[in-house]
C-alpha cells in the first residue's frame, strides 16, 4: 500500500503543481499538493508558508492521505487512487455524500490514470532489475 500512496501522491503532484511553482494558487493554495491554509492546519502546526519545502509538503500530503484513507474506509469506500485524489479535490464530505462536482471527477481520474502508469513503470522496473 505504501507504493499506492507514493504513485497517488506523486499524481496529485503533477496535476497540483507540475512547474513547483511558489506562488500561491487562486485560493492561496501553497507547495506541490497546493494545500489550503485549512487543510494544511489540520496535520501540522508547521507555519503555512513551510508548505514551499517540498519535505514539509511531503510529509503533510501523506498525514492527509492517510486521514482520507480512513475516512473512506470508514465509510466502507475503496481508498483507491480515484477516491483519494476526489477527496482531495473536492473534500471529503462531498465524496462521502456523492456531491463531488464534474470537475472533481475530472481530476480525480487524471490523478488515477497518471498513478496506474506510475505503478506500471514500477513494475517494469522490478520485473526488468529481477531479469538482469
Amino acid at each position: 500500500m505504501a507504493g499506492q500512496r507514493w504513485e497517488t501522491l506523486q499524481a496529485i503532484h503533477w496535476v497540483e503543481n507540475p512547474t513547483n511553482t511558489s506562488r500561491p494558487g487562486p485560493y492561496g493554495e501553497l507547495g506541490a499538493y497546493q494545500f489550503r491554509l485549512q487543510t494544511w492546519r489540520m496535520h501540522t502546526h508547521q507555519p503555512f508558508s513551510t508548505a514551499l519545502d517540498r519535505r514539509c509538503s511531503d510529509d503533510v500530503a501523506v498525514r492527509h492521505y492517510e486521514w482520507l484513507k480512513l475516512r473512506l474506509e470508514r465509510a466502507a469506500l475503496a481508498p483507491t487512487p480515484y477516491n483519494i485524489a476526489l477527496a482531495w479535490n473536492a473534500g471529503i464530505n462531498s465524496v462521502l455524500k456523492d456531491r463531488a462536482p464534474n470537475p472533481s471527477h475530472d481530476y480525480a481520474s487524471r490523478v488515477h490514470n497518471l498513478a496506474m502508469e506510475l505503478r506500471d513503470r514500477q513494475v517494469v522496473a522490478t520485473v526488468t532489475s529481477k531479469s538482469n
